[in-house]
């Protein structure tokens, strides 16, 4: 078969799957905004007369982003399918994604290890993955150390710099992520509405084995914020039984910064029985204490 051809199934296996997510966009009741842009950037990639992957290769990201109704956040998603044969993004619409599989890519991680890593810092994406490593998260997992840890953040580095674009941070800071006001927001809008039934269901691939469409889905938008959020679907959740009160909120804005965080019921300490973001409780501190002297404060 020639190169020809194998470049055409490329360009148009590229569309098909942007196709497919402004396809579950859709029936998950996102913003159809968002559906139409992932449409019409599939016209673009089935419609060049070049193979994408020849200009991925010559321009990077930045090249992607240049083409006619893409734009930086498909255009790392097509990095990402172009680097990794994967897109993340359409797996979690599935309801497909296996970040202990995904986590096995790194060299070094096993699947015992990948196991470990994904159970004790509830994150499913390489970009979480990266940020653990620097932030200090990945080194107090079980098995891994300050040198493993160490060696991850160059191995990730490595491995993601050509999916993102060439001026974008490879991490975002807490500064440039949502506020926990705005997550813990996003928390009760997906509870509240999970409870009432009125969220679509998917049908996750892990920990369910009649394949029943029970995990609810909802996509939401604050300022230029982006949500998607779900009940965590982990074997410790699972066990433990707080599959419905964790809560996995997925999070990109326009210029694609992306990240997640879990937010859970508070089991110890000042916060008991309070919702918090995991990884930043300080700030949810902050956040009631506040609240608190609002509620306080004389009329």
């Amino acid at each position: 078969m020639n190169a020809s051809v194998i470049d055409v199934r490329e360009n148009q296996a590229i569309a098909d799957k942007l196709r497919e997510a402004a396809a579950l966009l859709e029936a998950q009741g996102a913003n159809p905004f968002r559906a139409g842009a992932y449409r019409k950037a599939a016209d673009t990639i089935a419609r060049l007369t070049r193979p994408v992957r020849e200009t991925f290769d010559a321009e990077g990201a930045t090249g992607l982003d240049a083409l006619p109704h893409i734009g930086k956040g498909i255009a790392t998603a097509i990095a990402e399918i172009l680097i990794t044969g994967r897109w993340n993004q359409l797996e979690r619409l599935r309801g497909t994604l296996d970040p202990v599989k995904l986590f096995q890519s790194v060299p070094g991680i096993g699947p015992q290890l990948a196991q470990r890593i994904h159970e004790a810092l509830h994150v499913d994406t390489l970009e979480a993955l990266e940020a653990a490593a620097h932030d200090g998260r990945l080194e107090s997992v079980p098995g891994v150390g300050g040198r493993r840890a160490a060696a991850w953040r160059a191995t990730l580095a490595n491995m993601l710099k050509r999916v993102r674009p060439r001026d974008q941070a490879p991490l975002p800071a807490v500064a440039s992520q949502p506020s926990v006001a705005t997550l813990l927001e996003v928390d009760r809008e997906y509870r509240r509405k999970a409870e009432a039934g009125s969220l679509p269901t998917i049908a996750p691939k892990r920990f369910n084995p009649e394949g029943k469409a029970w995990l609810p889905v909802l996509h939401t938008r604050r300022g230029t914020w982006h949500f998607t959020a779900l009940y965590s679907n982990t074997a410790t959740a699972h066990k433990l039984k707080r599959t419905r009160d964790w809560i996995v909120v997925y999070f990109y804005d326009d210029d694609h910064v992306e990240g997640q965080h879990t937010v859970v019921s508070e089991t110890r300490g000042p916060l008991v029985g309070r919702r918090v973001v995991r990884g930043r409780e300080a700030e949810c501190r902050e956040l009631y204490a506040q609240e608190g002297t609002r509620r306080d404060a004389p009329a």
